[in-house]
């Protein structure tokens, strides 16, 4: 479950990483994460949120966008991720790193707000690709009916 968490200014979350620990190449991404087992997309949504940032204040809103990406793990084994988007919002503040898990700390090195002109502006590596293009419609409210679907033939 991924989040799209914004603050009271309408600042996006997003956070700094990169897929192994030896990689060289680094890239933002929002927040979230697995699934457990037995607990709902909404519960692991609000779960994720809470460990990567200290947040447990969240309105959790609908899923908005579904993307299924192909991942190669530290340990060389290919994942196809099933990502479902929800849109919440937070009152803000400075998000903590103080429950990131051990894997986290290694490939996670950077957590902050952006504005949404700077994410549009950006030269980084943003995920998902078609963050930019939809961004827009979410911040204006205009939430689809169901979930578009977003993933990127690579």
């Amino acid at each position: 479950a991924r989040v799209l968490l914004f603050d009271p200014q309408g600042r996006l979350l997003l956070v700094r990483g990169r897929a192994t620990p030896d990689a060289e190449l680094s890239f933002w991404f929002t927040v979230g994460g697995g699934v457990d087992p037995g607990e709902t997309l909404e519960a692991g949504a609000l779960r994720e949120v809470a460990e990567e940032t200290g947040f447990t204040a969240v309105e959790l809103g609908p899923v908005v966008w579904e993307r299924a990406s192909v991942f190669t793990l530290a340990d060389g084994e290919t994942v196809i991720l099933k990502e479902s988007y929800f849109v919440a919002r937070c009152p803000g503040g400075d998000p903590s790193r103080a429950a990131w898990e051990p894997h986290e700390v290694v490939l996670m090195d950077d957590i902050r707000w952006w504005e949404i002109e700077e994410i549009a502006a950006a030269e980084e590596m943003i995920y998902p690709e078609r963050l930019r293009e939809l961004l827009p419609d979410i911040v204006a409210g205009r939430l689809p009916a169901t979930p578009l679907e977003i993933s990127v033939e690579v």
